[in-house]
């Protein structure tokens, strides 16, 4: 399980350090490949290659007529590139995701269970700042079912 905020200094030919304490298992369990792909929140997300093979699976499994189907398989398998952890726990990241992202020089990095979601760090703080404030908007605002039994 991925978990945590990470901020991380991207290089300059786009490359950042995959955190420490994440590398061993990415490198004894994934063999260090990756799947870089975009999210429709503007950020990236980042999978081991062999949890991403069974979302593209999925995806791949639904129905090819209908419209929003089509375009999570466009956004989501379209963007899908795989990348490799270096010798020094690094990998590049492609321009046109780090375009896509809006991914400059300072990025958020946040464990997300099997995966991780890259943020530009400006865009991550706003967009925290954003969902809290939604949150104490939307007080009376009522749960999906599957969310009432939760309890933190």
């Amino acid at each position: 399980m991925f978990r945590g905020v990470n901020n991380i200094a991207l290089d300059t030919k786009g490359r950042m350090a995959i955190p420490s304490r994440y590398r061993e298992h990415l490198r004894a369990e994934h063999e260090g490949q990756l799947v870089v792909t975009v999210d429709r929140d503007a950020c990236l997300l980042i999978y081991p290659l062999s949890e991403w093979e069974e979302i593209e699976r999925k995806l791949n499994r639904l129905p090819s007529f209908n419209r929003q189907a089509r375009r999570l398989q466009r956004l989501l398998v379209g963007h899908a590139t795989e990348v490799e952890m270096d010798g020094h726990g690094r990998v590049l990241l492609p321009g046109p995701l780090r375009e896509f992202a809006g991914l400059e020089k300072k990025v958020v990095m946040i464990g997300q269970g099997n995966k991780f979601e890259l943020w530009d760090e400006a865009r991550w703080k706003e967009q925290r700042e954003a969902w809290m404030q939604e949150e104490l908007d939307d007080e009376n605002l009522e749960l999906p079912a599957e969310l009432e039994s939760l309890s933190l």
